[in-house]
């Protein structure tokens, strides 16, 4: 009987979960594609986490095409290289105008002057990306590469909210297509991948908030970021895909690139909107000088625009040369530069206490926003561009969010122009500045340094660390000039009317923000130890200092050697913890947190798998689990010490299979690597017998 309740309760679940990722997919499709969304943000939010819950009560209906796989897995080894069946062909280049009208006079003369027309694109300044999707669901993701060959990045292109897991059904009754355009078996997509502007801001006062480098621009971070080993990492980078051919599985009864483009809609991928049919070159010229005036309007990124030939026909016929199709071409807008004069150079002083110069110009137009200050990077950077107070700058913003001063305008150098000298002591304390031994940076080493203080708050409260709500830089720089707080422990002294003596600081916005603090006390060691803000010890080490040493008391108690063999841990890291750890107010400080309740020792683990069974072993998981779900494989591998990956290569140690294993287990077979079916795992991690080698 019970049995049978279970088997019910099991059938309702499956049929709530697919009644709500259909709804989900729905609204992200009505969001990403449509741009018109019929629900609020958080009413999304809410059918999500309904979706987790039910998730987490039911783990075997977990799939990868589920919207909640949107946070990325688990970290991978490296990238596979992928073939592409159709080459990623580069695009020949335009400049100005007459390469345009020269490019419609070849095309005119190749197709004997007959009738066509055009599809203006704009270019985005991004990522090329090719997506095959088989039986309707995403397979595979792959970049350019060098056009022949690209890097396999699926599991970070999964975290994309506008690249759909699943295809939409393209229904019989839709307008655009009469036709019976059925979803094809196998559909391969190029597409961009790409960064918003506002995105780039945002992760940018984060990074500054941690005395991080700045990210330069959307199209570099965006490339980067498909680069990271962890999808993890990739989530958060809120990353957007937009759709603009199909070379694999279009039907026959599509014969338009805008017929393309509506059929790409219909499957759920996002398309441009500015797009435009033009009739002649004329028009197309008006259309591209449009935007390259409009460009700053956009959320986005541009560099140009892509005309295409309309007709597929036609480019059939047009075919290309060795390198490039000879029915498109890219019109590429010229670089932006403005003109300034520098009239003043400043110092930050992060976190860490580095020195930054920062120029500070008169407010000049550039790129669609009045600049005022461009970072000057370090002082080498300085020295070399010989730039001095009351020089003429040209400044750039081609593509880049920061602006970058090019050079000094020699000619228009006044005679009273000042060189800038290196500051002997910190412009916020007066202590001496110390260079770097074999470094191009100068720093502070006074740890009460009020301009250090104001910034480690701020990286201690932000949400890769303690993940404090509501502690902004005005709260943090008042906390500061009143002496409430001179280190992070300081934080879990403060009271109710200490906060309400801040400015704008109410008594419900106070009691949150104490309550906040009170949360963080909660927050793992691995945040904690991020949280320290010990030079070049990120979310990634401090994970695997947390695992190695179990708590902050025995990492603070470490020598170089111990240092050095935890994974990811050389000597430039080993001597940063050690120097940071050297200095005895750090060390108090951590006495203090302890005392105030704070997580210094890692979570116990109490699951029944052995500790060390698969030290130092790395295991592919592929195809259809039924005893575990992805995630749980993933956990009880990490916890006996052994290493999940997503590639198979020479150096994994075993693949273990479930049904349909696929491509991965055939590449295992012929790499002689050992598989292992969920039964002899579960054997390997209880009895701690290599079944694989029996």
């Amino acid at each position: 009987m019970a049995s049978e309740k279970k088997q019910t309760a099991q059938i309702k679940a499956a049929e709530k979960h697919g009644k709500l990722s259909a709804e989900i997919e729905q609204h992200s499709y009505r969001y990403y594609v449509l741009a018109e969304p019929v629900i609020s943000d958080r009413d999304f939010d809410r059918l999500l986490e309904e979706l987790i819950r039910l998730e987490e009560q039911y783990p075997e209906l977990v799939t990868p095409e589920s919207p909640t796989q949107r946070v990325g897995g688990m970290p991978v080894e490296g990238f596979a290289h992928v073939t592409h069946e159709v080459p990623m062909l580069s695009i020949d280049n335009s400049y100005n105008e007459m390469d345009i009208r020269n490019f419609d006079q070849r095309i005119r003369k190749l197709l004997g002057n007959e009738a066509l027309d055009y599809i203006v694109e704009l270019k985005m300044d991004g990522l090329s990306m090719s997506l095959r999707y088989e039986e309707g669901l995403l397979a595979r993701a792959a970049t350019r590469g060098d056009g022949v060959t690209g890097d396999e990045v699926t599991e970070n292109v999964r975290t994309i909210r506008s690249c759909p897991l699943r295809l939409r059904s393209v229904e019989s009754e839709d307008t655009l297509f009469p036709e019976d355009l059925s979803r094809p078996e196998v559909l391969e997509v190029r597409g961009e991948v790409y960064m918003r502007i506002d995105t780039l801001a945002r992760l940018n006062e984060a990074r500054e908030a941690e005395g991080l480098e700045l990210f330069r621009n959307p199209r570099n971070t965006a490339a980067g970021s498909l680069k990271l080993l962890d999808p993890r990492a990739v989530a958060k980078r809120d990353l957007q895909f937009m759709a603009y051919d199909i070379v694999t599985g279009l039907p026959d009864a599509i014969e338009t690139h805008d017929g393309v483009l509506q059929y790409l809609e219909t499957l759920g991928f996002p398309v441009n909107r500015h797009h435009r049919r033009c009739a002649d070159i004329e028009e197309v010229v008006a259309f591209c000088n449009h935007w390259n005036e409009a460009r700053h309007d956009l959320p986005y990124e541009i560099d140009g625009m892509v005309i295409k030939v309309n007709t597929l026909e036609q480019r059939e016929r047009l075919g290309r040369t060795a390198k490039a199709p000879r029915w498109l071409i890219a019109y590429k807008f010229p670089a932006e530069t403005a003109r300034s004069t520098l009239r003043n150079i400043v110092i930050q002083v992060g976190k860490s206490g580095v020195f930054t110069p920062v120029a500070e110009l008169d407010p000049v137009a550039l790129g669609g926003s009045i600049v005022r200050r461009a970072s000057l990077h370090n002082f080498e950077e300085l020295q070399r561009k010989d730039l001095r107070i009351g020089d003429v700058v040209e400044l750039e913003k081609a593509g880049e969010i920061i602006p970058q001063i090019l050079r000094y305008i020699p000619e228009e150098r006044p005679a009273g122009a000042k060189a800038f000298e290196i500051p002997e002591h910190c412009p916020a304390c007066g202590n001496p500045g110390v260079k770097d031994p074999e470094g191009v940076y100068y720093r502070c080493l006074n740890t009460a340094c009020p301009a250090q203080v104001r910034e480690r708050l701020r990286f201690f409260a932000s949400k890769s660390a303690l993940d404090i709500a509501g502690m902004g830089p005005a709260i943090v720089e008042q906390l500061v000039e009143k002496e409430l707080v001179v280190n992070p422990a300081d934080l879990y002294t403060l009271r109710l009317d200490d906060l309400m003596s801040l400015e704008r600081m109410g008594e419900k916005s106070a009691t949150n923000l104490l309550q906040a603090i009170e949360a963080s006390k909660k927050m793992p060691l691995n945040r904690l130890i991020v949280g320290l803000g010990i030079r070049h010890v990120g979310a990634r080490i401090a994970s695997s200092l947390a695992k190695h040493f179990g708590s902050l008391h025995a990492l603070a108690a470490a020598d170089q050697e111990s240092l050095t063999q935890v994974e990811d841990v050389g000597d430039i890291i080993a001597d940063s913890i050690l120097s940071y750890f050297s200095v005895v107010e750090n060390r108090l400080m951590l006495d203090r947190l302890e005392s105030y309740g704070l997580t210094l020792a890692a979570e116990q683990k109490t699951e029944e798998s052995t500790p060390g069974l698969l030290e130092g072993k790395s295991f592919v998981v592929t195809g259809t689990l039924t005893t575990y779900t992805r995630n749980e494989i993933h956990a009880l591998i990490e916890e006996a010490g052994g290493r999940p990956v997503s590639a198979v290569s020479k150096k994994t140690d075993y693949l273990i299979a479930g049904d349909n294993a696929g491509s991965k287990l055939t590449r295992a077979q012929s790499l002689g690597i050992p598989i292992l079916t969920e039964a002899e795992f579960q054997a390997l991690i209880t009895g701690g017998k290599d079944v694989a080698h029996e």
